[in-house]
């Protein structure tokens, strides 16, 4: 092999390793995610601490990164939603748009009665529940649904998108809503497997839908 076509390959592989390199101007180069290395200030009084008793917590590529803003020790709310750190109202939202995009009614039939006790307008259950247009609502709500139903049925979010959320809600709560999306697919996807049945004095509340 001459040098000239030595020098020719080698070149070649450099360009290819830099094109592999090249990162989506959203994607952080430590994190290799649209997470920057958490800060305090990205976090609530809870999260601060919760940060503070892990002084050797290092950014990095992987899960931790990202759990760090929702750990599954920390509470993120019972079923009323009262406590979490994304009040009940949103709570009760998240649930909802989750057990909408796996269809389960014994999840729905509780949480829909649940987030009209916590204030959760009817008029945007329904949005929820009929698979309406989320035009009229209002910013947060119609990005989080959007949010929602995008990355639960495209496993994916656009840059956009993403930043919208960020820009309304913050990192933390942008990451805690999806844990407790996460959470009650979790569980939904069990009981959908188990086919559970309502109880007798419960209204099935949850409509079919064609998708």
């Amino acid at each position: 092999m001459s040098i000239r076509f030595s020098l020719f390959v080698l070149a070649a592989l450099a360009v290819g390793v830099q094109a592999q390199t090249t990162l989506p101007p959203d994607i952080h180069p430590q994190t290799l995610s649209r997470l920057p290395p958490v800060t305090p200030e990205d976090l609530d009084e809870e999260g601060r601490r919760y940060l503070a008793e892990r002084p050797d917590f290092e950014a990095r590529p992987g899960p931790p990164h990202v759990t760090i803003y929702a750990p599954r020790d920390r509470y993120l709310g019972i079923p009323s939603g009262e406590g979490s750190p994304v009040g009940a109202r949103y709570f009760q939202l998240a649930v909802l748009v989750a057990a909408r995009e796996i269809d389960q009614q014994y999840e729905w039939s509780a949480h829909e009665p649940a987030g009209l006790r916590q204030g959760l307008e009817q008029s945007v259950i329904d949005v929820v529940k009929y698979d309406r247009d989320v035009a009229g609502l209002s910013d947060r709500d119609a990005a989080f649904i959007t949010f929602g139903r995008t990355l639960l049925r495209e496993n994916t979010v656009s840059s956009e998108l993403w930043q919208r959320m960020v820009d309304l809600y913050g990192y933390q709560h942008t990451i805690q809503l999806m844990a407790i999306m996460g959470e009650y697919i979790r569980v939904g996807i069990m009981l959908n497997a188990v086919d559970q049945r309502l109880p007798p004095d419960r209204e099935a509340l949850l409509p079919a839908l064609e998708r």
